[in-house]
């Protein structure tokens, strides 16, 4: 759809988070996905003469949703967010579990739940603009700590996502190809599509560049933890990156 742009900014935290936008270009309407922090997204929307309509939160971590207190003063605006979090994030307004579907502009939104990383994560699938917000489930060459699922979640989760169609645009919420890209070099050390990635990853870091959105096509070639076909294989690499 030529009328929907994803913006990003770039938190600059320790924890390199990006808090993703989308604006419908029609009427400046936009979501703002995983607020870190209020003050550079109030600012961002001022610079860009955005009009904050939706927040979408992932799961409860502070790193996600430490911005919307500050948001919801200046915008009242419906909060969509996981409904088995919804105790540790009272302040959303649309509690949403798997399956369900709701609307921004003329987009469908499909909600994947996707536990591992926390217990009630989940996901946002937009078909029509082939993306989808994955938060803290998949990361490029990588996926989420297991804080408080177990590595059968997790499997279970990342298999869900790798059933999405393999053009589908992956925006994570932090900058971690680097080091993921290292780990998974360790892993297969004789993949040259990885070879080659973890090279252009390096060479955009260096220049200080954003390396997201990835694709689910790339990440199928390169990413470890999509590539097991196991929950034991995948156990035994989470561990192993766990002490990376």
């Amino acid at each position: 759809m030529q009328n929907i742009k994803i913006h990003v900014i770039d938190v600059a935290n320790s924890s390199q988070n990006y808090i993703w936008l989308i604006e419908n270009q029609n009427n400046k309407s936009t979501i703002v996905i995983d607020p870190t922090e209020s003050e550079c997204v109030l600012d961002y929307c001022a610079q860009h003469k955005l009009d904050i309509e939706q927040i979408w939160l992932t799961h409860w971590h502070q790193d996600h949703t430490g911005g919307l207190s500050g948001l919801l003063e200046v915008h009242q605006v419906p909060v969509y967010g996981p409904m088995y979090e919804q105790q540790k994030i009272p302040m959303i307004t649309h509690a949403l579990k798997d399956g369900d579907n709701f609307n921004f502009a003329d987009l469908d939104i499909d909600v994947i739940y996707t536990p591992g990383h926390t217990l009630g994560h989940i996901c946002y699938y937009i078909s029509s603009i082939d993306c989808a917000f994955v938060g803290d489930t998949l990361f490029a060459m990588g996926c989420g700590r297991i804080f408080e699922g177990t590595h059968q979640d997790m499997f279970n989760s990342l298999q869900r996502l790798s059933a999405l169609p393999t053009h589908t645009s992956l925006y994570c919420a932090h900058e971690y190809s680097l080091s993921n890209a290292q780990f998974a070099l360790t892993i297969e050390p004789n993949n040259l599509i990885l070879q080659e990635r973890a090279q252009h990853i390096e060479a955009l870091r260096l220049l200080n560049q954003i390396t997201l959105p990835t694709t689910l096509s790339v990440e199928l070639e390169t990413n470890p933890f999509l590539r097991v076909e196991s929950v034991e294989l995948f156990s035994q690499i989470r561990t192993l990156k766990d002490h990376f």
